[in-house]
């Protein structure tokens, strides 16, 4: 059966469970059951991981593993992005190598940018012909696929390229997570000097996980870390290497669907150590948290220099003040302050459902919840933090219900 229709069988059984699917082969002999599965549940999954992909109804999609392992559309745009920034508005050519394409995500938006040649790079066969058929499902003759090991074939081709970029596979030999560069395959600390000898710019998508000022230290040359999350969950580090001996510069993104302009002044350490922070003495009407990306970058100090409002404590990243300031993160308005303790808590929270955040505190919010003797859910949050030295807690809620619990509380 060919692929067009493998693809009309997946339309006719998309609402049905995959794995019921796979157990009807005998039914269907002349059906690819587990590429149909494959398909219904690439589909699925692309309607929130990438949408644009959605629409395209010829698209292959490689197994689990792989889809998991690939970037959102949001992030793969946000490096596009970062290409853009590095090179401007260049009519010539540009040349860029992925050198562990993987399903071709990040390929697949490099190949939109203006000017743009791309050579993805993979040594998996099977993940390469899906390459070579998704490029011509998507229209992008301008991505050429190359089957083998990324570093080989650099070393062989001899090509320069005005950037090259890798994402090392982030699993040990028994699957487990890895995070550093050290363990993570291929070991871009050892290819160093021959990165650099064939591109101008090398890009490193590194794991959440990583500490932002080792991989500094490490690779040496870093003019760029971007601190990548989507949603407010902290997806990816991006490593830009060049000829530089300025420091660091490192750009907090949170991106959210249809976001294509980004709020991610960058900062450098430097700046961080010498910013002036204010620290509370009490706890105003608002409670501010960071925002995903910001809590991994660490621009602590910076927050409270350039936001107005005060930290409470050197350990807590949680902000407050008694006006009300523009924020990257979420602000939770101060109902009141409140002691730990079930039946404290059960007189102010009578249904028992609210949600707690542990913020430089001894406890996990999810056993200060169930000693708490709360249900998740509801709109009220209970914060468990350190002010100054003091371990206290506030019942939060959000800005727009704000006068109604506060009213609601005065009864």
């Amino acid at each position: 059966m060919d692929f067009e229709k493998l693809i009309e069988f997946v339309r006719e059984h998309r609402e049905e469970d995959p794995l019921k699917l796979l157990l009807q082969q005998k039914k269907y002999p002349d059906v690819d059951m587990t590429m149909v599965a494959q398909q219904i549940e690439g589909q699925r999954q692309a309607l929130a991981k990438w949408p644009t992909l959605a629409s395209c109804q010829y698209f292959k999609y490689p197994p689990r593993l792989n889809r998991e392992q690939s970037s959102s559309e949001e992030a793969s745009a946000y490096k596009t992005d970062i290409v853009e920034r590095i090179f401007g508005k260049r009519q010539c050519e540009l040349r860029i190598a992925d050198l562990t394409g993987g399903m071709g995500i990040d390929s697949i938006a490099f190949a939109k940018v203006p000017g743009a040649k791309v050579d993805y790079v993979e040594c998996n066969a099977d993940l390469c012909q899906l390459m070579d058929h998704n490029a011509e499902a998507l229209g992008l003759s301008n991505i050429a696929v190359h089957c083998g090991d990324g570093i080989e074939w650099l070393r062989q081709g001899g090509q320069k390229y005005d950037i090259i970029y890798i994402d090392p596979a982030r699993r040990d030999t028994r699957g487990k997570k890895v995070a550093a560069f050290e363990d993570c395959t291929p070991n871009v600390l050892e290819h160093r000097e021959l990165l650099a000898e064939f591109c101008d710019h090398l890009m490193i998508k590194a794991s959440p996980m990583m500490d932002i000022d080792k991989g500094i230290e490490q690779l040496g040359n870093v003019s760029d870390v971007y601190v990548v999350a989507v949603k407010n969950e902290c997806k990816e580090l991006v490593f830009v290497c060049g000829h530089t001996s300025e420091e660091a510069r490192i750009h907090c993104a949170n991106i959210n669907p249809g976001d294509r302009i980004y709020n991610d002044e960058p900062f450098t350490r430097t700046q961080e150590s010498q910013a002036e922070c204010v620290y509370c003495k009490s706890v105003g009407r608002y409670i501010y948290e960071p925002d995903a990306s910001l809590m991994k970058g660490g621009p602590y100090k910076l927050l409270s220099e350039q936001w107005g409002v005060q930290k409470l404590a050197r350990s807590t990243h949680l902000y407050t003040s008694d006006d009300l300031y523009d924020w990257k993160g979420r602000i939770f308005c101060v109902i009141c302050e409140i002691q730990l303790s079930k039946k404290a808590v059960a007189t102010v929270i009578p249904d028992g459902k609210a949600h707690v955040i542990a913020r430089n505190y001894p406890k996990r919010a999810e056993e200060l919840q169930r000693q708490l003797g709360l249900k998740e859910g509801g709109e009220l949050f209970v914060i468990a933090t350190t002010v100054g030295t003091k371990k206290r807690g506030f019942i939060c809620c959000d800005k727009k219900n704000y006068q109604h619990f506060l009213k609601e509380m005065n009864k």
